[in-house]
């Protein structure tokens, strides 16, 4: 057996293995999402090189780790492990790296079997059209054509070097989805043509009104709804013939980088501490905020607030307003909390807390979210349940 042939064989077991992972993990029960998987070349899309992550006292940097001949049986290896790639951090491709940077990563392949989960959730079936928001390394691209052929799939991906990059690695290996380069919040406009299905590979903080124009009455958007205190959920929605669209969150915990337009304002005059402002007890425990659901919670009562912290001492800083909310343990038991500005963050979290637990807590997917021409609001339960509004 040559070289070739051998590699080629050992990424058809590491490609059945991976298969097999996912339908153990409950994560893969489509027969013909497995079909793809087990043939698209996963390492195709693994590139020459990728970023390891560092953590050390001084931060997080990333390093570059570059794919050479002595180590093709351990990149082959790297390529099919279920984890997230950065490929590329602040704009700069892992290929183009000669020392390890800082800074927050802006590409990657992702982590497969949330790729998986997303395409199951979206109930993308044979026939059907999608759009694809984040064309990333072109490998949810890749599954989605290898199902339904080549002309059903659009995908956008708003930085040129990786669409590019992407479309090189798609046409290599036969695939001829319609690939676009732009902003991919204004969806991918083909005149009067409406699609089956919208799926987003990147995170947003609201739905955006021109994927609800691009997608059929009765067809679907599915994507990670994030917010800044890095709280997410996944959204299936079914647009109705009225112009609006509702659905719950799904049983499945994803995370995917954020939309570049919706990514939070940098913390540039941010106080480390400060004694300014009023306290009281807090009424409910501020760890809640390191909870999946909890955070999630949290960022709907107070959208445009980002959180800092953690454990008894978190800090919740508005930099539109300045407003900030700072727990602290109280030495007689319970929690303290200092409030200034205009925003009563501690508040709104709070009453929203309380609300989740008097629910019983539920996990995301007892939440729905409902999109109209006039807001876009979160649900708890029902519709018609408590609810808090999106920063639409």
């Amino acid at each position: 057996m040559t070289a070739a042939r051998s590699a080629a064989s050992r990424a058809a077991d590491l490609r059945r293995a991976l298969a097999n992972q996912f339908a153990a993990d409950h994560a893969l029960t489509d027969p013909e999402w497995r079909k793809a998987i087990e043939a698209v070349p996963r390492e195709a899309f693994f590139g020459d090189a990728v970023f390891l992550r560092r953590d050390g006292e001084e931060g997080t940097h990333w390093e570059p780790l570059r794919r050479t001949e002595e180590s093709e049986e351990k990149w082959l290896e790297l390529a099919h492990t279920n984890a997230t790639w950065v490929t590329q951090v602040d704009g700069v491709d892992a290929a183009d790296a000669t020392e390890p940077l800082t800074g927050v990563p802006t590409s990657s392949l992702s982590l497969p079997t949330v790729v998986v989960q997303m395409l199951e959730v979206s109930g993308l079936a044979d026939g059907e059209s999608v759009l694809e928001i984040g064309t990333g390394t072109g490998y949810s691209a890749a599954l989605m054509c290898q199902r339904l052929g080549s002309a059903a799939v659009t995908s956008i991906e708003v930085d040129p070097v990786v669409a590019e990059r992407a479309r090189r690695t798609l046409t290599d290996l036969g695939y001829e989805p319609t690939l676009a380069v732009g902003d991919g919040l204004r969806g991918y406009d083909r005149d009067d043509f409406e699609y089956d299905r919208l799926i987003a590979t990147c995170a947003v903080r609201y739905v955006p009104a021109s994927w609800m124009w691009q997608v059929r009455d009765g067809g679907t958007i599915t994507t990670p709804l994030w917010g800044w205190m890095n709280g997410y959920a996944l959204a299936h929605l079914t647009l109705a013939d009225d112009g609006t669209a509702s659905g719950r969150f799904s049983t499945v915990d994803v995370s995917f980088m954020p939309a570049r337009a919706h990514v939070s304002p940098p913390l540039t005059y941010y106080v480390a501490s400060s004694r300014r402002g009023d306290t009281r007890d807090s009424k409910v425990d501020p760890s809640l905020l390191g909870d999946w659901t909890g955070r999630f919670v949290a960022q709907l009562a107070a959208p445009s607030a980002q959180l800092l912290g953690g454990g008894d001492e978190v800090t919740l800083f508005d930099v539109g307003t300045g407003s900030r909310a700072s727990t602290a343990p109280n030495p007689a038991g319970g929690w303290t909390v200092r409030q200034h500005g205009p925003l009563r963050l501690w508040d709104a979290v709070e009453e929203a807390l309380l609300t989740w637990q008097e629910a019983g807590s539920p996990h995301q997917s007892g939440f729905g979210l409902t999109v109209t021409r006039d807001r876009q609001y979160v649900w708890l339960d029902t519709p018609e349940g408590p609810s808090w509004e999106l920063p639409a």
